[in-house]
């Protein structure tokens, strides 16, 4: 059974995805400190609230170095979640300009309605588009809802990066996937079948 490290860093309710985790076949480790990802075979780093508030207290609570050395270094699968793929960037502008783990290059930045329909924040379910083939998206077919929940979005530098993309205030980038490293900007652990799914693919990488 693959053990699976929850980031613990104060940014969220993670019961969820840690039950969806169960759920999906894995064993979930919400982690109490950095060392505690020394047990896991992958690991998924969640999180809502503020880029600047959410890195701050990565940072405090030790878990930059540990990250990188278990996913940079050792190369296990890693699965950023809303906020926790944003944290991926080079740095981010919520509310203030302030560095991320710079493993995908791009920002994050606010998003921009394109239409008066538009809201922000983003919330509800919306399609997801592949940009090209992934073990992440096996199974989930082009333009499947998900659920989002989000204000600002992923700017990412380099199209090979980008994994899928989502048709709102002029299009965002809602997952990447580098070697090892995905990220996805909507809530598996919310997204019902397609989102259990989705875990699915990252517990058998």
């Amino acid at each position: 059974m693959r053990s699976v490290g929850i980031v613990e860093y104060g940014a969220g309710n993670l019961d969820s995805v840690a039950r969806a985790v169960e759920y999906c076949g894995g064993k979930p480790l919400v982690t109490e400190t950095p060392k505690d990802l020394r047990k896991a075979t992958h690991i998924i780093l969640p999180g809502v609230g503020s880029f600047a508030v959410g890195m701050k207290n990565l940072r405090a609570r030790g878990y930059e170095e540990e990250l990188h050395e278990r996913v940079r270094v050792k190369k296990l699968p890693f699965l950023g979640i809303c906020l926790g793929m944003q944290f991926l960037a080079t740095f981010g502008t919520e509310p203030v300009d302030t560095p991320g783990l710079g493993w995908i290059n791009g920002t994050v930045k606010r998003l921009i309605p394109s239409s008066p329909e538009e809201k922000v924040p983003h919330m509800g379910w919306n399609n997801v588009e592949p940009e090209k083939t992934s073990t992440l998206l096996e199974g989930i077919e082009p333009g499947k809802d998900f659920y989002f929940v989000h204000s600002y979005h992923f700017a990412v530098a380099e199209l090979p990066d980008v994994l899928t993309t989502t048709p709102y205030c002029g299009g965002f980038v809602s997952a990447v996937a580098r070697e090892n490293i995905f990220g996805v900007q909507f809530h598996p652990e919310k997204s019902q079948k397609a989102g259990f799914q989705i875990l699915k693919n990252f517990l058998a990488i």
